[in-house]
């Protein structure tokens, strides 16, 4: 491993948290940079079990699980059964949830592009080659292959890009059930 390598990338990860930071804008007051990754990983990747977003966010079911409940109150996440497996309880993102993602991903881009700008054209289109390796390297879904709204077994008129659910409160915890 080329260690001027990891310093590189190390150096220009802390450049991209404070762009992602800056980015949520007004939602940094409601939504922490951890939510906002539930938030881009179901935007992305589309409903998730529980046990599937905490490993695509690294962390305990339980820490996810919290963070969810968090996200749901807000409005940002829905919880929802599986069509195939009514026992399965998914997490999706909702309609305002995908415009907070959108919003932040507006800002980020104009932020992004003020700094690219400083750069000359080679050198902008060499960050990004790296970039795009760095980003397949790490498992991250590309924009253009995230789901649509409108994606395929939708049901209509939910904007949600996941199938109409009928809405029941999911026990989510031993202790909510008493």
């Amino acid at each position: 491993m080329d260690a001027s390598a990891v310093d590189a990338v190390l150096t220009a990860s802390r450049s991209l948290i404070a762009v992602a930071t800056r980015s949520l804008g007004a939602a940094a007051e409601e939504t922490t940079i951890a939510q906002y990754r539930a938030l881009v990983v179901l935007a992305s990747r589309g409903p998730q079990r529980m046990a599937d977003l905490a490993s695509a966010l690294d962390v305990a079911p339980s820490t996810a699980g919290r963070m969810c409940d968090r996200l749901v109150r807000k409005g940002l996440i829905r919880r929802h059964r599986a069509r195939a497996d009514r026992r399965a309880v998914l997490v999706s993102v909702t309609a305002a949830g995908r415009q907070v993602v959108g919003q932040a991903t507006a800002r980020r881009r104009a932020l992004i592009e003020d700094i690219l700008a400083k750069l000359p054209a080679d050198t902008q289109r060499a960050v990004a080659e790296a970039l795009r390796a760095f980003a397949d390297a790490a498992g991250e879904v590309p924009d253009s292959q995230w789901p649509s709204p409108g994606a395929a077994g939708e049901a209509a008129g939910t904007g949600l890009g996941v199938p109409a659910q009928p809405r029941r409160r999911v026990r989510t915890s031993a202790r909510e059930g008493r």
